[in-house]
């Protein structure tokens, strides 16, 4: 989830927080880890929709010629980096999926369950947070496509009692530049997440959470990630579309591709399907929700064993929604962020839309992270850039990005949300992984995205 903007700036791939900075996202390369392996459907209303399309199958085939922006893909040297840097994060398990021009490569270590030895594969299911956000986005995008509402309208027009509301549009909320002060950054929602762990909460809630503060500034005038963006774009979604936005995600986005392993569970469901993974934290949610470092005791204790970090498996998701709730596998989000970048799931011209809306967090950084309709975008080198996302949740971090430049997909996620020194696990793997993918990249200067 997203909180202060010092901590924070590492953190934009929090449940409810956003794209994990692409390379930046672990900020720093530990010494040593040189490495790792890796359509027309009918709508409420009668009026026809276009639904994303399903998307070309890649299945994996020989080693191809690759552009000279690609390494040769080493399994076993991606396999041992991924070990060496889960050993190093104390992660219980791990899934790396990347799929390249030279086919499709999966490395998993550990195990989906402390205490018991079951490896985690690319079919488990895990809360996938801030990933959520892409398919909101697009979803929202499909509204404007049917002609239903215009990204340019206020906010005001479709949910009453937002501060500002009157001025701060759809596209401010997709794009992060409203000002509304996010929900998740509450003391007090960390607090009732702990004493109430399967208690549902609505959107309404959450809003009301974030309502009770003035806003952080004005429409327009600065980039602040904010979950309270989305809950709000989940209730527009769901006035627009006349469907429950479960529902509206399933018929629109995940059956027409195939995603059959995704989607958003109900309000008072707590439960995954099979299989999934467990998802581990030390200590409480704020850990998560605001960037409240360990205590020196903690990791003391951690590290020696003495303290075990708590099953959060089956904490109530329902704060998240629309910024955050969806279930997954690697296996569907690396068919999921394909499809969207490669315009199987818009038409045309909402794809160009979509594809230019990533604009600059920093004003001072023209070409440091951006971050537009739901995702985010960062050139890491001369030949590669991608759009990407990532999720924060109290016990998974994920990340997922494709590069049109060089066909390359990849889907990391960890079940154990921080390490012991703070670091978020999945973002922390990413530098790894992307030198065993890339020649030529700069893993220091990038800073990692806000969140």
């Amino acid at each position: 989830m997203r909180k202060s903007r010092t901590r924070a700036a590492r953190r934009r791939m929090a449940v409810l927080a956003p794209c994990a900075a692409l390379l930046a996202v672990a900020c720093a390369l530990p010494a040593g880890a040189a490495s790792a392996e890796l359509a027309v459907a009918p709508v409420a209303g009668g009026a026809p929709a276009v639904t994303a399309r399903a998307a070309d199958p890649t299945p994996p085939g020989p080693p191809a010629a690759t552009s000279s922006a690609l390494k040769t893909i080493d399994p076993a040297a991606l396999r041992s980096a991924v070990e060496r840097m889960t050993k190093e994060l104390g992660v219980p398990g791990a899934i790396v999926l990347l799929r390249t021009p030279q086919g499709t490569f999966r490395t998993a270590v550990g195990t989906t369950e402390r205490e018991k030895a079951v490896a985690p594969t690319t079919a488990d299911h895990f809360r996938i947070a801030s990933n959520t956000k892409t398919m909101t986005a697009a979803l929202i995008e499909l509204l404007a496509q049917d002609g239903r509402l215009r990204l340019t309208d206020p906010v005001s027009d479709y949910v009453t009692g937002v501060p500002n509301g009157e001025h701060i549009t759809l596209a401010q909320l997709l794009t992060m530049r409203s000002g509304l002060y996010n929900y998740t950054s509450a003391p007090e929602l960390a607090t009732s997440l702990d004493a109430e762990p399967g208690r549902a909460r609505t959107p309404r809630e959450m809003l009301d959470i974030a309502f009770r503060r003035p806003p952080n500034f004005a429409p327009d005038a600065s980039y602040e990630y904010s979950n309270t963006n989305y809950a709000l774009l989940g209730l527009v979604a769901e006035k627009v579309g006349g469907q429950p936005l479960a529902r509206q995600l399933r018929e629109r986005l995940f059956a027409p591709l195939g995603l059959a392993g995704t989607s958003l569970p109900g309000t008072r469901d707590v439960s995954l399907p099979a299989p999934f993974a467990h998802g581990y934290m030390y200590g409480g949610s704020s850990h998560a929700l605001v960037d409240d470092p360990y205590p020196a005791d903690v990791r003391a204790a951690g590290r020696s064993g003495k303290l075990a970090p708590l099953d959060y498996t089956h904490q109530n998701p329902s704060y998240a929604t629309a910024a955050g709730g969806v279930i997954s596998t690697a296996d569907d989000l690396a068919t999921w962020i394909r499809a969207l970048v490669t315009g199987k799931v818009l038409d045309p011209a909402h794809q160009r839309q979509w594809l230019d809306s990533p604009r600059a967090e920093d004003p001072a950084a023209p070409d440091g992270q951006k971050y537009g309709y739901g995702i985010a975008y960062q050139r890491f080198a001369p030949h590669a850039a991608m759009y990407y996302h990532g999720g924060e949740l109290p016990g998974y971090n994920s990340f997922m990005g494709y590069d049109p430049d060089n066909d390359v997909t990849l889907v990391i996620w960890t079940n154990l949300t921080l390490s012991l020194d703070g670091r978020t696990t999945a973002q922390a793997l990413l530098p790894t992984v992307l030198d065993q993918i890339y020649t030529g990249l700069d893993l220091t200067s990038p800073k990692p995205p806000a969140g």
